[in-house]
């Protein structure tokens, strides 16, 4: 099993990065590029950059009206042009179409920093990050809680308004927490909160955007401030993003949106997180009292404000989120459900994941994402059932042991899978 580590570079070797990538071929009409560093070939490797995929062509993006109808969860190894994959190099260009998919019809966009935007200084536990744009500047405070065993440089787990997990624990293990302050940088207390937030203040033109790509965009200038050694304790190679419930969806997003970050755990995350949107309106169909697309856009402001046209139109969506899961392949992804909360999508948290796992069985790396599901009526309180998972995925992604056992597939619910229903496509093994 090769390693499941690769050197990042400063923010300097980033804008070389991607102007290496804009270098190589676009890719052809199949969305495959021409050409490919030979590491590509061989293995999946690790994000060294935000977005991979930046130099690749973007898929069309039609109203709602154009956009056909499918019941089952849309193939993920197909691309916009209706050719299917069949080399691992093409996978950079299949995010970036589901991506762009996601940001446009779901999430909102998430802005690109110009080189210098961000700033940083760490006064004791405090980190300040500072970030510039069209001559408007913010700044954002994350709490930097260090171990007391292991040596610095720490890895870290960065908490979508806090972490949820064993913290105890991960810190007795040598890795560092960040709680990352995500109400300041969009707020969600209702949906009044629109457009609320340091992230409208600095980018006034993305009125309407949702929270959880706010979110995601502020732990990526996090990320940037941490790789230029704003915090020398910190290892920014070796960084996890977590959150619970509504802070689990944006923990998703953060994971899936960033390609430096190593490990994503997203905690009972429920509808807009882990499960999809057709199996759980499919479970609402069926009696069962489970939180849908139609329900939540009414509810807070983590979706942009035209997501709601799709209420009555799931089904039309291009993407589902098996595929938005698929985006952090092939790095490390844990998926901790909660059986017992029927309205987070017990069944369709279950059933979604096992289909987002097909990409990392395509990729050639199945053992990088698991699922666990165990019920007990404390939302956002890890059991201790649960705990070894955690720790399991926390040493392999972030500390390197390449030993620990991390091909975890469970759930302590009933459930009937029908894969012919959900998944009728099949999964092939990339070259």
């Amino acid at each position: 099993m090769p390693t499941p580590f690769v050197a990042r570079p400063s923010l300097a070797g980033y804008a070389l990065t991607l102007l290496a990538l804009a270098a190589l071929s676009a890719c052809n009409s199949a969305g495959s590029l021409n050409a490919e560093p030979a590491a590509m070939v061989s293995t999946p490797s690790l994000g060294t950059v935000e977005h991979s995929g930046a130099a690749c062509p973007d898929p069309a993006l039609p109203a709602l009206a154009a956009l056909p109808a499918a019941t089952a969860l849309p193939d993920p190894f197909v691309m916009a042009n209706g050719s299917r994959l069949t080399r691992k190099a093409d996978w950079a260009c299949r995010r970036h179409e589901v991506s762009k998919q996601l940001q446009a019809y779901e999430l909102g966009e998430k802005p690109v920093p110009v080189a210098g935007a961000v700033s940083a200084k760490l006064d004791g536990k405090t980190l300040t990050v500072t970030v510039n744009s069209g001559g408007r500047s913010i700044s954002f405070n994350a709490n930097v809680q260090l171990p007391t065993t292991g040596t610095a440089p720490y890895p870290a787990v960065i908490g979508i308004g806090r972490s949820f997990l064993n913290n105890a624990e991960l810190l007795a293990r040598g890795v560092a927490i960040i709680d990352f302050p995500n109400n300041d940088i969009a707020d969600q207390q209702n949906g009044s909160s629109r457009n609320k937030g340091k992230f409208f203040e600095l980018h006034p033109q993305a009125q309407g955007t949702g929270a959880l790509v706010a979110w995601a965009w502020g732990v990526s200038r996090l990320v940037d401030a941490l790789e230029q050694g704003a915090a020398p304790s910190i290892d920014a190679k070796h960084l996890a993003v977590t959150g619970c419930s509504r802070n689990g969806k944006g923990a998703l997003m953060a994971g899936a949106l960033d390609e430096r970050i190593a490990l994503t755990i997203p905690q009972e995350s429920g509808s807009g997180g882990s499960a999809s949107w057709r199996v759980s309106d499919a479970q609402k169909a069926a009696g069962q009292n489970v939180q849908t697309l139609r329900q939540i856009v009414t509810e807070n402001v983590w979706f942009r404000s035209s997501f709601g046209e799709f209420s009555e139109a799931a089904t039309r969506l291009p993407f589902d989120h098996h595929q938005v899961m698929a985006l952090v392949a092939p790095r490390g992804l844990l998926v901790i459900e909660n059986t017992a909360m029927e309205w987070l999508g017990n069944q369709s948290g279950y059933v979604t994941a096992l289909a987002a796992r097909e990409a990392w069985v395509a990729l050639g790396v199945a053992d990088r994402m698991g699922v666990s599901q165990f019920s007990h009526p404390d939302h956002c309180r890890l059991p201790a059932s649960q705990a070894p998972e955690v720790l399991a995925f926390v040493d392999r992604f972030l500390k390197g042991e390449t030993s620990a056992k991390t091909d975890i597939l469970r759930t302590d619910g009933s459930f009937a899978i029908d894969r012919a229903r959900w998944m009728p496509w099949g999964t092939p093994a990339l070259k």
